[in-house]
């Protein structure tokens, strides 16, 4: 079964994804990062290319050809079909089709009540369908 745990608080969603995408790949973890749009899958994209180069992250966008060869894919909200069912991450507002696939999901969740709202929303949810929950302080990294 799914286990989701949620990051509160995060005052810089892609940054905590980087620090936590960089912890599953060295740990021998697959992973997906779900966006809510392009731009957003853009920067995180970024962000993991300009990373200290000692700390590299091998990813691709989830339509490239070498996505089932590479550790952490990148798409968009809305996506079925994901070459790895190890970590899910979501930066999106809504449930990430699909979820009940992974072993484990992570829901980052920003400071704004625009982003706590749906989040809100989407652990309830999670509740009904009977995930495991755990939720945790972003800049503390400590359970609530």
């Amino acid at each position: 079964m799914t286990s989701v745990h949620f990051y509160h608080n995060a005052e810089n969603p892609v940054a905590l994804v980087c620090e936590l995408l960089g912890n599953a790949y060295r740990g021998g973890r697959k992973a997906v990062v779900v966006s809510p749009d392009a731009a957003l899958a853009q920067q995180l994209d970024r962000q993991l290319w300009t990373a200290d180069p000692r700390d590299f992250i091998p990813h691709v966008m989830y339509d490239s050809p070498l996505a089932s060869e590479t550790p952490i894919v990148i798409g968009l909200a809305g996506e079925k079909l994901w070459p790895h069912a190890d970590l899910l991450f979501n930066l999106a507002a809504e449930l990430p089709a699909a979820c009940e696939r992974f072993r484990m999901l992570i829901e980052i969740v920003g400071c704004s009540e625009a982003e706590r709202a749906p989040a809100r929303a989407r652990w309830m949810r999670y509740k009904q369908l009977q995930f495991p929950l755990k939720a945790f302080d972003a800049e503390r990294r400590m359970p609530l």
